[in-house]
This record gives C-alpha cells, structure tokens and sequence, in this order.
C-alpha cells in the first residue's frame, strides 16, 4: 500500500499515507481501516479521538467522520503501551532477544526467538526481527521469508535490495533446503517416513478464518503442498519429528501433522478444538485450554537451511530453551542428543 513516511523505534511507530484519488471523499475511520485490518473500526475511531491519527495541514483534533481529500496525507503514530504483551497462566511472557548464527556483508541468519514477528504486521510493530536490527545498524533490514510469530528458529535476513532479491528467488523458485524440529502428540501410531501431499487452503466463511484446510491431492481445492517427515524419537504419548517441506504454503506443517494424526503440542489452531484459538486470541482461555496446551506455543523449531546454489555452507539453529526444556522433561534427551541425530538425517536428505 502507498506511502510517503515511515519510521520504527522501540516505542513508536510513525507512518504517513497519501490519500490517493480512489480515496477522496472517504471518513477519515474508513481511509484508515484497509491499512489496519486486524484492527476494529472502534480501536481505529479511538486512535483517531486520542490523537495518534492526524491529517496534517488541518486544524486538529478530528473526528472519526471527517472526510478526506485528495492530495492530503494522513499520520499514523502507534506507541509501543503494551500492544504485543503475550501472558501464559496470567503471567507476562519475556521476549528474548534473537542471536546471529552468521554474517556477511549481504545478509545475516539469526535464531529468531518465540514470538517474534519476521517484520512489521498487524498490531506487531514493535517485536520485529527486521525492527530490531535496523536499531543496530541504523539502516533498513529487508524480510527474505518469514517464520510464524511463534515459530522460532533460522530466518534469513537481506543488508541490501540486491542480495535480499536473489535469496528471496531461492525461496520461490524452490532452491533452498528447510528443516523444522516439531514436537507432537501421538493421538495414533503413524508410520515413519511420510509424505503429505494434500493440497492446502482456505475456506471461505470458515471460523477462524486464519484455520488452512487440507484437500485431497486431485480435488483441484486448495494449492499444492508437500511435507516430508522424519520421526526422530517417539515415546507413549509423543513425537520428536523433522519435517522437510517442499513447498511453502501458509500453516504447511502444523496443517499436515494435524491431518496425518500428530497435531503440534501448544498448537491452539490445530488441535482437538479450534474454539482454544479463539479463547486465546480474545484473552479469555481456560486452566484446561493452559493444561492442553503445555506450551505457550506450538513446538516448531526452524532447524536448519541451505542454498546450494550458494558457497554457503548449511546453518544449523541451537533448539530454543522452551521447546528443549520440555525435551528434557518428557524424553529425557539433552540438545546434543537430540541435535546429533537430528544433524545425520538432515544431512541425508540435504544430500550432504
């Protein structure tokens, strides 16, 4: 979408948009609502009431109903008051700070923690991978594929146009090898290797509509999709699992694990029952939604990745202490166990 100004900090986030001739005549609420879609028309019309929406060059304040213009341009300004806050069983999450794997002076690799955005979206501004270090090196950071906010492990990152094009090229046309650590319930016994193939898509006027459904392979529903799975360990109740996917279709592997039979721990989207999402996204879950859930995340672990068509070498990701912790609860595994194991499979299919 256009704009002429934007600017991120830790605690505020300034843009500016042109009001474009398509737009002339519209509310000032209404201009706004196409560039914040996730929020209310009611959280809009009190950002409007308490000043952090301003036309500039008019007399201020304003109200929700004022008209626009072509040619005026409408500032935006969101303080970081508490936004992002994540709690689990009433208590407040700590965010860790991502660490770099490797650098050069094109692009950087880092092992993005747990609820941190790939980059600036929705009501997540602020606990960005691309925010973050642009207060560090004091320039733009460009996105070259994104993780799910609560996916943590390996995400690339570009220093310039140039080299954040061409990686960004390796993703979508295939040419990068990815490897995800998943941790998921054993509701039945599943056979290792599999290959889901099930296409992958939305339903319209489904509830949550975020939810990706899977159809058969031939229905003509839904995009190609294919995972390929490696158990790792496996006890009574659960799997410690690679997943390989060959394609990137949104939710793919916490979509393909739930329909084979071993939905994700701490998956509130896919699991026994979708109304937990919904309890979790209006702040209002239960002890047993907590109980269910054992996470405050789903167990999906970005692992390692590869261009071969790069002098890269691959990059390996330390497991994230949350999804190790449970780990070392449940399995009684250390990281280098499970790191070993996981490093000779990866290899293999890599073709290493």
């Amino acid at each position: 979408m256009s704009q002429v100004f934007k600017s991120f900090g830790s605690d505020k986030y300034e843009i500016i948009y042109p009001v474009l001739p398509e737009h002339d005549g519209l509310r000032l609420d209404q201009f706004l609502m196409p560039y914040f879609a996730t929020f209310s028309r009611e959280t809009l019309k009190k950002k409007i009431q308490s000043g952090e929406v301003r036309i500039l060059k008019r007399p201020f304040p304003h109200r929700p109903s004022v008209k626009v213009y072509h040619g005026e341009q409408i500032q935006v300004v969101t303080h970081n008051y508490g936004l992002e806050d994540e709690f689990w069983n009433g208590h407040k999450i700590r965010f860790d700070k991502p660490e770099i794997l490797f650098e050069n002076k094109d692009v950087f690799v880092i092992n993005k923690p747990p609820f941190m955005a790939t980059h600036p979206t929705g009501k997540h501004l602020f606990n960005c991978a691309t925010v973050f270090y642009e207060q560090i090196y004091g320039h733009t950071i460009h996105s070259v594929h994104r993780l799910d906010r609560e996916t943590s492990g390996c995400l690339i990152l570009g220093k310039n146009p140039a080299a954040t094009n061409t990686f960004t090229n390796y993703f979508e046309n295939a040419e990068v090898r990815k490897c995800y650590l998943l941790i998921a319930h054993k509701y039945q016994d599943v056979t290792f290797p599999l290959t889901a193939e099930e296409n992958l898509g939305q339903k319209e006027g489904f509830i949550p509509r975020t939810f990706t459904h899977a159809f058969p392979k031939d229905s003509g529903e839904g995009k190609v999709a294919k995972t390929y799975f490696e158990m790792l360990f496996e006890n009574d109740r659960y799997y410690i699992a690679l997943a390989f996917p060959k394609t990137g279709r949104q939710h793919q592997i916490r979509a393909h694990a739930y329909t084979h039979g071993f939905p994700l721990i701490g998956d509130k989207l896919y699991g026994k029952d979708p109304s937990v999402f919904m309890r979790f996204k209006d702040g209002n879950p239960t002890l047993a939604d907590h109980q269910q859930m054992q996470i405050p995340r789903h167990g999906l672990h970005a692992i390692s990745l590869y261009f071969p068509k790069t002098k890269l070498a691959p990059f390996y990701c330390p497991i994230s202490t949350d999804i190790l912790n449970w780990i070392e609860a449940n399995f009684y595994l250390s990281e280098e166990d499970v790191l070993g194991k996981a490093r000779a499979v990866i290899d293999k299919n890599f073709g290493l």
